[in-house]
């Protein structure tokens, strides 16, 4: 499946994607070479740390490459009056009776310690489109689904969270 990603997301991965090349993998590499040095590799924790930190970063930069190689541009602009990409949202659950405020934002950015909802989850495609007042019913599953209604639409102008690494 191919993510869907705004513009600012791939800018992003490819700003981390120079440093991991330019910076990271030069450090990393010379660090697995100072280690070799230090003797016997079978009991070289030096070495086995870092060619671990080497092997992470080379993962991370073969996952950022394909990321951007094969993501779907979308854009991140709404009415000022509906919910879009970037906005926050503060909704009144109706399965828990609270009210929560959500960003919705790519799934490379969800977050849902921060409250930040992908827009390939259940309520943030629910959600997308609808304005404040909005009764908006999100299906979890066949047997599973609840109401919300949208008490506010905060507008986002950028992105300000970086994307999660590991």
């Amino acid at each position: 499946m191919r993510d869907r990603l705004t513009r600012g997301d791939i800018e992003k991965m490819k700003k981390e994607l120079d440093y991991r090349k330019l910076e990271v993998r030069p450090k990393a590499i010379d660090d697995v070479k100072e280690a070799r040095a230090l003797g016997d590799l079978s009991e070289n924790f030096e070495y086995k740390a870092a060619k671990q930190f080497k092997n992470r970063n080379e993962s991370r930069i073969r996952y950022l490459e394909n990321m951007i190689k094969t993501a779907v541009i979308i854009e991140d602009e709404s009415n000022d009056f509906e919910i879009g990409l970037n906005d926050s949202v503060r909704v009144f659950m109706g399965n828990t009776g609270k009210e929560v405020t959500i960003k919705i934002v790519t799934t490379i950015r969800a977050n849902a310690l921060k409250n930040y909802i992908s827009i390939e989850s259940p309520v943030g495609k629910a959600l997308l489109g609808h304005v404040k007042g909005d009764e908006v019913n999100v299906k979890v599953s066949e047997s599973v689904s609840f109401t919300v209604r949208v008490l506010e639409i905060i507008k986002s102008d950028e992105e300000n969270e970086e994307i999660s690494t590991y």
